[in-house]
């Protein structure tokens, strides 16, 4: 019953003076929507990194062998002595591909950016164009909606046909159907085989506006140096096998480089993991240092509840006398007025936790962020406001359970 009342005349103080009880409650309801929408944001990043950008920009069980690590480049010595690393070329791929024993699938990839025309006069700028081994064409998961992917043979000859994104194919032609029309890429005439399946968009840029071509053919003059790939990356058929690959593949380059024991790889091996650990360590600070920014917000909103239960005491001084005198005990003041400081406060994390709601659907439409509301964190975020209640409500409550009946009356 004790709980009942405190939580009555709680939500009553808040009916009644809802401009005061909103300023009480301002530090509290933007500390809790502040940790709902920046979580969910960066829990949206989490997930969408590890999912979705994970197998679109590594493939699924993969091992990738590069010049150096795509992870973040500080400068400095280390940063010269990467530039001076041999380059991964078209025989260290045949070399991975022939040697290794573990079952896995091998392809060779490189890329820029350029432009494309086609024979009507229509260009497309800034398309991705790619160089590739057919294997990377299922390695990516790049399926062909119209027309055909190149085959093995044009892919070894190095045909000049290429494979269009959606995006580029509806630029350049159109209504117009594009299988067996012509493209120039720097120039040289490429004959259209395909079209890919749609593919979306990742942060907001277009995964559909590109175009493909075997590496071999002369597209690689686009894409670096003849003979040089950029990456050669290897998908394992069973996921258990991914780290035997990786130290399978890096014992071949290191003979192949004539690198002695003591010697560091002139060369980087990474799995799809290894590439994302940056953002491991990122998201593990911004998880841990977030709370703790809301947890200023939320002091600061304690100290004000804190101040409203001392004036409520004070105003209910004669009222509190009464229920002394007539056979109240110490507790029951106690429990009545730290129930009320939760409620003041529980109330403000929900709506907190509505308001974060509601921007983080509305960061989610309207800009490329991914987001996802985590069940976690919205009882985080309500759990927090209690606690602010409890600990906002102690001294209130226990000055007012050890007021005197005899001077509690006499209050004016």
């Amino acid at each position: 019953m004790q709980f009942a009342e405190g939580i009555r005349l709680a939500l009553q103080q808040i009916w009644t003076e809802k401009l005061k009880s909103f300023f009480s409650l301002f530090s509290v309801i933007v500390g809790v929507m502040f940790l709902i929408v920046v979580v969910s944001i960066v829990e949206g990043l989490d997930r969408y990194i590890r999912e979705d950008l994970a197998s679109v920009a590594f493939g699924v069980n993969t091992v990738t062998l590069r010049r150096w690590s795509d992870g973040p480049d500080f400068g400095g010595s280390g940063a010269r002595a990467r530039q001076r690393r041999p380059r991964i070329t078209h025989e260290d791929w045949e070399a991975v591909r022939d040697q290794i024993t573990i079952p896995a699938s091998v392809g060779a990839e490189s890329g820029a950016g350029g432009e494309v025309t086609a024979d009507n006069g229509q260009s497309v700028e800034n398309v991705q164009i790619n160089a590739v081994s057919l294997e990377i064409m299922a390695i990516r998961d790049w399926g062909v909606e119209k027309g055909r992917s190149f085959s093995s043979q044009e892919a070894e000859r190095g045909a000049a046909v290429v494979v269009l994104g959606t995006e580029t194919a509806d630029l350049l032609f159109e209504n117009l159907d594009p299988i067996g029309r012509r493209v120039r890429i720097r120039g040289f005439p490429y004959r259209v085989i395909g079209v890919l399946e749609e593919q979306g968009s990742m942060f907001g840029q277009s995964l559909d506006n590109r175009a493909i071509a075997p590496a071999r053919s002369p597209i690689q003059a686009l894409t670096g140096p003849r003979g040089v790939v950029r990456q050669v990356v290897a998908q394992a058929q069973n996921p258990a096998d991914v780290r035997a690959l990786q130290r399978e593949i890096e014992g071949i380059m290191r003979v192949r480089r004539r690198l002695r024991p003591a010697q560091d790889n002139d060369f980087s091996v990474e799995t799809a993991e290894d590439t994302l650990s940056f953002w491991d360590n990122i998201s593990r600070i911004l998880f841990i240092a977030l709370p703790g920014l809301v947890v200023i917000s939320l002091v600061v909103g304690g100290v004000v509840i804190m101040n409203i239960m001392l004036v409520s005491v004070m105003q209910r001084t004669r009222e509190i006398g009464v229920r002394k005198a007539i056979g109240a005990r110490r507790r029951d003041i106690l429990s009545q007025i730290l129930v009320e400081s939760v409620t003041l406060s529980g109330v403000g994390a929900v709506v907190g936790v509505g308001v974060g709601i509601g921007l983080t659907v509305l960061v989610s439409t309207l800009s490329p962020l991914p987001a996802a509301v985590d069940a976690k964190w919205v009882a985080l975020g309500v759990s927090l406001g209690i606690i602010v209640g409890v600990i906002s409500g102690v001294y209130p409550a226990m000055r007012a359970s050890k007021l005197s009946p005899v001077d509690a009356l006499r209050h004016e």
